[in-house]
C-alpha cells in the first residue's frame, strides 16, 4: 500500500540542512503578501542592476531549477537517479522575441534532446512553443487571421524549427513533449502538435502534447483527439495537467467580456483529470500519458487504475510527474513501489528564469493546502530524523 505520508522515503535524498531551507522557503511562499512583495522587489532590483542574483540562486533557484546549463543539471539528475526518479530537463527561459533568441531555444532543446540519448535518466523533453515563435504570431493562427506575407515566412519558419527538433527527437528516439500556455494561443499549438503526432508516432509515441484539464473542454478535445488517432493510425502521447494559467485566464476573460473557459470550480477540474486519467488508461493501446499532478488522490487514482486494467508498473507508456523542489512525497513514494516518475527540471541561468520562478511562487500561493501540506510534512520528517537522531 502506497502512502504519501511517508516522509522517511519522500525527503530520504535531503540533508537536514536542504530540509531546513525547504521548510523557510514554503513558510515564506505561503504567505501571499510576502510573494507579491518579493516579486516587486526582485524585478526592481534587476531593472536597476542590483547584484541579488546570489540570493535568488541561494534560495528560490536552489530549490526549482536544475542549474544554469545541462552539464549543471547533472549532479541533480544523478540524484534523482539513484531514487529510481527521471529528469525531463526544461530550458525555461521565457519572454523571448526575437528570430535569433528562438534559434538560440531551439539549440537548446535540440542539446536536451541529444542528452537524452545519451542518458537514459533523462526519458523526455520538452519545449514551449512560444520560446520558438512570437506570441503574436501565435495568436493569429490560434484566430484563423489571415497572414501577412512577411509573417507566413515567419511562421514557415517555426513550423521548420518545430519539425527539426522533432525529426531529431524520431531518430534519436526520444520522446518530446510540447508544453501548454493560454487559451488564446493554444489553438495554434494543438494544431501544430497534432500534425507532429501524425508525423512522427506512427511506430511509437514519441511527440507529446499537453492538455489542461482546467479548460472547460479539454476532455472533449482529448476525447476528440483519441478518435482521430485510431481513425488515422497513429500513437498519440498525452501530458496531463491542471493548468498553469487560471488566474490569467479569469482575469482576460473578464476584461474582455467573454466567457472564461476556467472551470468554475477547482471540484469540476479534478473530475476531469480523473476522467481524462481513465480514458487514456482505457485506451492504453493507442495513448501514452504522463500525468503532470501534484494532487495526491489523482496520483493513487492512476495506481489504482492501472491495478484494474492490469498494466504492468514499468509500462513505459504512463508515466508520473512532479516539478523539482515539489511534491516529494509523491514522487519518492510512487518511484519507491516501483512506478515510473520523472521530475520536471527546469534550468537556465538565473536572471533567464526568474519569470519561470515568479510563476512557480505565485501558483503555489494560490494551490488550496499545497503550502500547509509542503510544511506539514517537512515538519514530521524533521521531527522524525530528531527522535531517530539522524544527523545527515
Amino acid at each position: 500500500m502506497i502512502s504519501f505520508d511517508n516522509t522517511e522515503i519522500a525527503f530520504k535524498s535531503k540533508s537536514n540542512e536542504e530540509l531546513g531551507r525547504a521548510f523557510y522557503l514554503f513558510k515564506l511562499m505561503g504567505n501571499n503578501k510576502l510573494v507579491d512583495l518579493g516579486k516587486v522587489f526582485l524585478l526592481g532590483a534587476l531593472k536597476v542592476h542590483l547584484p541579488i542574483k546570489w540570493l535568488v540562486r541561494q534560495t528560490i533557484y536552489r530549490q526549482f531549477c536544475g542549474g544554469v546549463d545541462i552539464s549543471d543539471c547533472q549532479k541533480t539528475v544523478h540524484r534523482l537517479s539513484e531514487y529510481d526518479i527521471g529528469s525531463l530537463l526544461n530550458y525555461s527561459a521565457e519572454g523571448k522575441k526575437s528570430e535569433l533568441h528562438f534559434q538560440r531555444a531551439a539549440k537548446e532543446v535540440e542539446a536536451t534532446i541529444r542528452e537524452a540519448n545519451s542518458n537514459p535518466d533523462v526519458p523526455f523533453c520538452v519545449f514551449k512553443l512560444s520560446g520558438m515563435a512570437r506570441f503574436k504570431l501565435l495568436k493569429a493562427l490560434s484566430q484563423k487571421a489571415t497572414l501577412s506575407e512577411k509573417e507566413k515566412i515567419e511562421y514557415n519558419a517555426v513550423l521548420g524549427r518545430v519539425n527539426g527538433l522533432c525529426k531529431l527527437a524520431n531518430e534519436m528516439d526520444v520522446r518530446i513533449m510540447i508544453d501548454a500556455e493560454e487559451s488564446w494561443i493554444q489553438t495554434a499549438i494543438d494544431e501544430i502538435a497534432e500534425n507532429m503526432m501524425k508525423t512522427y508516432n506512427k511506430e511509437k509515441p514519441i511527440v507529446y502534447n499537453t492538455v489542461q484539464m482546467y479548460r472547460k473542454d479539454r476532455l472533449d478535445y482529448l476525447e476528440k483527439a483519441i478518435d482521430i488517432a485510431k481513425t488515422i493510425g497513429f500513437f498519440i502521447g498525452v501530458k496531463l495537467v491542471r493548468g498553469a494559467y487560471m488566474e490569467k485566464e479569469r482575469s482576460r476573460a473578464k476584461r474582455k467580456g467573454y466567457t472564461s473557459p476556467i472551470q468554475n470550480s477547482k471540484e469540476e477540474t479534478d473530475t476531469d483529470f480523473d476522467l481524462a486519467l481513465e480514458l487514456c488508461i482505457k485506451k492504453n493501446e493507442v495513448v501514452s500519458i504522463c500525468a503532470g499532478t501534484h494532487n495526491e488522490k489523482s496520483s493513487l487514482y492512476l495506481v489504482d487504475l492501472m491495478n484494474k486494467y492490469n498494466i504492468d508498473k514499468k509500462d513505459p507508456s504512463i508515466y508520473s510527474s512532479q516539478l523539482l523542489g515539489m511534491s516529494d512525497q509523491i514522487s519518492f513514494n510512487l518511484a519507491n513501489h516501483g512506478y515510473n516518475v520523472v521530475k520536471f527540471v527546469p534550468y537556465g541561468p538565473v536572471k533567464e528564469v526568474i519569470p519561470y520562478l515568479m510563476r512557480r511562487a505565485e501558483e503555489n500561493t494560490s494551490i488550496s493546502g499545497q503550502m500547509g501540506r509542503e510544511l506539514r510534512l517537512i515538519i514530521e520528517e524533521k521531527k522524525r530524523r530528531s527522535g531517530s537522531g539522524e544527523k545527515s
